[in-house]
């Protein structure tokens, strides 16, 4: 994976994968990649769908409460919540440039961690050594 994959990227390079390895007659990998990219586009979906208080909205945004708060008030931030209890959807959620939406995987490694990206990684090179005996 390069340095510029990001989680939402994923599914798309799974099936890319799963296309690859079927034109090599691995089908069942390249089912198992097409059912993971699935899963992931749905969990991205309802993710996307997560309202935040502003408190909560201002943690993930890097801008403080207040300032949501006046964001929702003038209408630049839609209201994903109630008039006195305003939330603010992810995908509404403006960030400041030290704060990405979707951080690059390589970015969340930690050297006392397995990353996300290696575990995936390990997964797909796991499915793609695979031997088959026709």
């Amino acid at each position: 994976m390069s340095d510029r994959t990001t989680v939402r990227s994923l599914p798309a390079t799974w099936r890319s994968r799963a296309k690859a390895l079927r034109r090599y007659g691995v089908e069942t990998p390249a089912t198992a990649l097409e059912r993971c990219a699935e899963e992931l586009d749905a969990t991205l979906v309802e993710r996307d769908q997560t309202t935040y208080s502003l408190v909560e909205a201002s943690r993930e945004s890097g801008y403080s409460a207040d300032h949501l708060g006046r964001l929702v008030r003038d209408g630049k931030i839609p209201n994903a919540g109630r008039p006195g209890a305003p939330r603010i959807a992810r995908t509404d959620l403006p960030r400041k440039a030290h704060v990405p939406a979707e951080p690059r995987l390589a970015e969340k490694r930690r050297s006392s961690e397995v990353s996300n990206a290696q575990i995936v990684q390990s997964i797909i090179d796991c499915i793609a050594s695979f031997q088959y005996d026709p």
